[in-house]
């Protein structure tokens, strides 16, 4: 969560029993009724308009201050009392931008200096999931969101499979066979909530046990359904009184272009890096085929459950089943944290002081102070890991449930990519505290975490040396980073392309979950591992889906960091090879990050990305050039084989 002062802020309540829902609302009235209530005598001038957009993003500002602090105490600690809590400060929250919006409609034919009619144009797309300005309208939407995402947080799948006791249970049973003892009837089950669920997912092998992960998951996402329906109807709603088609045209109308242009944006991105991902799924079918005999077909979909991640949208946990060359590995990072003993706060440490050699500010005490790097024992919590801005000013925080592995450590880079962001942009009006677009938000800290090289490990001291790395080894190093960054291209393509469909009225809704598998198979090439029914709910098994983030940010920010990435290492006089580059101590890096961090949201992001790397046009030649000695690898290797699904 890097800011989410002009959002809905989708806090989580009470899974409770929601009752029938109540009626539809009607159609938002005429805009000419609207446009009648506005004074007609007397049109507003400049300094008029200038004034109220002060005076409006002051108070939004308070609101979005009471709305953070309640956001955090919710998430770090869920009760049903701080569910309530949430829910009533979203609708607070709603309230005032409805109220703004329909107030800045008497503006619109006002020309404004360059930054009011900035401000006035990001109020305008400020919300996520915005009800029609009607007070039980508000209440329900902020109920209904809240509990989606506490189905979601709080959800656990109990089986014997999962714990000790099935291995005890297997031996007793064999002893018993053999006449030793009598076999027990039933064996006690274990319950894991997602964090545990993934952990089993990174390193279990089993096709079945695998399954049953899977599965228990998804099915958990079934009472979601009506809820979801329901809030996408008053999200639609809501969205239409603002003058948008629907809640994805609102969605893509942020991007400094028109809707559609958007769409055809990412599409024309997607069509770059597709031939490489096309290249990768050949050969980990491939491999996952030799593995799993006929249930891996040798063409066509990959099972979802056998990619070493609950939605297949990462596939670095199967590096040890796809590894090209065994023996030539690259360091084993997660070991040598274990055996520096680095705990959450010396990890934090280290990210902090890779921004800090660029010559950016120290995060400030209250950081330390007020963050939550680590899972408390006593009480339930959202373990997602998220950056937050509490005061729009310098109380920047980490919530996140940190343990001593190489993906937390890039994680935690990451993380503090967005509360570097958000600390050098709040000179500006806080309509104007955001990104330059939601992809640059997310992409900051990815372009840090590329930095994180052996080279850069040796330098912060978790390794004494790093061995030369042959050919071999850097093909592996590659295909690592690729079964993260490549294979997570076009799940995150299709997420919001699900969403714009079921907002726009594209796919009815007796068809949800078909559509998700259908999209899933298209851009993913995989498929569900067992068969799917419209009793199901597939895409609420994902945090985003859940908790309403739109998701397009993320498919942008892995295209982006390798832009930045580029851009900072030819400020850093790098020369040589892209992937083997660390800015780490180059504060001419840091002045090209640093100039893009402070101009926030208050231009176009064209001229964001211009500040930065000289470019205006968001491009995938960054990434294709990264990843470059792995595609010629990949090519020779699927040769021959029948690729494509």
């Amino acid at each position: 969560m890097r800011r989410l002062a002009l959002v809905l802020v989708l806090s989580t309540a009470c899974a409770s029993e929601s009752g029938p829902l109540p009626p539809k609302a009607p159609p938002p009235p005429p805009k000419t009724a609207v446009a009648a209530a506005a004074p007609a005598d007397k049109p507003p001038t400049v300094e008029e308009a200038v004034a109220w957009l002060r005076k409006t993003d002051g108070e939004l500002k308070k609101l979005f201050i009471e709305q953070q602090q309640v956001s955090w105490v919710n998430e770090t600690f869920i009760t049903h009392d701080t569910n309530e809590l949430a829910a009533l400060a979203d609708q607070k929250v709603m309230g005032a931008m409805s109220r703004a919006l329909k107030e800045a409609r008497r503006f619109a034919g006002v020309t404004l200096p360059p930054e009011e009619t900035r401000m006035l144009q990001m109020l305008r797309i400020s919300a996520v999931l915005i009800a029609q300005d009607r007070p039980e309208l508000r209440e329900e939407l902020a109920k209904l969101s809240t509990e989606l995402k506490t189905l979601y947080s709080t959800g656990k799948v109990c089986s014997p499979r999962f714990g000790k006791a099935e291995k005890d249970a297997g031996k007793k049973a064999k002893k018993a066979r053999k006449g030793h003892e009598p076999a027990e009837a039933k064996q006690s089950e274990t319950c894991l909530d997602l964090t545990e669920l993934g952990d089993r997912m990174r390193t279990e092998r089993d096709y079945d046990v695998l399954l049953e992960l899977w599965r228990g998951w998804h099915d958990l996402a079934r009472p979601m359904r009506p809820l979801y329906a329901r809030q996408s109807a008053l999200a639609n709603a809501g969205a239409r009184e603002l003058g948008f088609a629907d809640t994805g045209d609102l969605w893509r109308a942020r991007y400094d272009m028109p809707s559609d242009a958007f769409a055809a944006e990412s599409d024309r991105l997607w069509g770059q890096v597709k031939p490489l991902y096309d290249q990768l799924h050949c050969y980990v079918r491939r491999k996952l085929h030799e593995k799993y005999g006929a249930k891996v077909p040798d063409s066509g979909p990959i099972p979802a459950h056998l990619l070493g991640n609950m939605w297949a949208q990462e596939w670095g946990n199967i590096y040890p089943l796809v590894e090209p060359y065994p023996g030539q590995s690259s360091l084993d990072v997660t070991t040598a944290i274990g055996k520096a003993k680095w705990d959450a706060v010396k990890m934090v440490k280290v990210a902090e002081g890779f921004y800090t050699s660029l010559g950016l500010k120290p995060l400030p005490r209250t950081f330390w102070e007020r963050s939550m790097l680590t899972q408390p024992r006593d009480r339930e919590v959202v373990c997602h890991a998220s950056a937050w801005d509490l005061d729009y000013d310098q109380d920047v925080r980490v919530k996140m449930c940190i343990r001593p592995t190489q993906e937390e450590l890039v994680t935690i880079h990451h993380e503090l990519g967005h509360n570097y962001y958000q600390f050098y942009y709040p000179r500006w009006p806080v309509l104007l505290q955001d990104g330059a677009n939601d992809g640059f938000h997310e992409a900051i800290g990815d372009a840090v975490a590329l930095s994180v090289t052996p080279a850069y490990l040796k330098q912060i001291g978790l390794f004494d040396r790093v061995p030369e790395q042959s050919d071999k080894a850097h093909i592996n190093q590659q295909m690592r980073d690729a079964l993260d960054k490549i294979a997570f291209l076009p799940f995150g393509l299709l997420i919001d392309r699900w969403r714009w469909d079921v907002y726009g009225g594209k796919v009815p809704e007796d068809q949800w979950n078909a559509h998700w598998w259908a999209l899933r198979k298209k851009y993913q090439g995989v498929a569900a591992p067992v068969a799917r029914t419209e009793a199901d709910f597939d895409p609420g098994a994902k945090y985003h889906v859940a908790s309403g983030v739109p998701y397009m940010r993320y498919f942008l920010a892995r295209l982006l960091q390798f832009q930045f990435h580029r851009a900072m290492c030819r400020a850093a006089g790098h020369a040589g090879a892209l992937d083997a580059c660390s800015v780490y101590g180059s504060k001419a890096a840091g002045d090209k990050l640093r100039g893009m961090l402070e101009m926030g949201a208050s231009r176009p992001w064209p001229e964001a990305l211009a500040a930065i790397s000289d470019e205006r046009q968001m491009d995938a030649n960054a990434l294709m050039e990264y990843f470059q000695p792995l595609s010629k690898w990949l090519e020779e290797q699927n040769r021959g084989q029948r690729c494509g699904w």
